[in-house]
């Protein structure tokens, strides 16, 4: 069972002031391909896995944000760990009908 938790907003810094969209759907593919278990909200997308391989995944995101133009990015991170499981499921079943 995963062991966290992780919200990412990124806040690319675009070439010209360019439309951040893109570059967030280009972080979301990024998330998509990793297989991890995710959920996209309108200002952010929480990711479910073990702590081991999200950060890794962060540091990539950042990167290809990098890669693509912007002169910096600012990741905002949230983390819930829980070594004995965490599951977006089990914070949010009340929630669901």
């Amino acid at each position: 069972m995963a062991n966290s938790l992780v919200s990412i907003q990124i806040l690319p810094k675009t070439k010209g002031g360019e439309d951040v969209i893109p570059y967030v759907d280009h972080a979301i593919s990024i998330i998509d391909a990793s297989g991890l278990k995710y959920e996209v909200h309108p200002l952010e997308t929480t990711i479910e896995g073990d702590l081991t391989e999200i950060l890794p995944l962060i540091e990539k995101i950042n990167e290809a944000m990098v890669e693509r133009g912007c002169k910096n990015v600012i990741s905002q991170i949230k983390i819930f760990y829980q070594p004995q499981g965490a599951s977006m499921d089990q914070l949010t079943e009340k929630y669901r009908s």
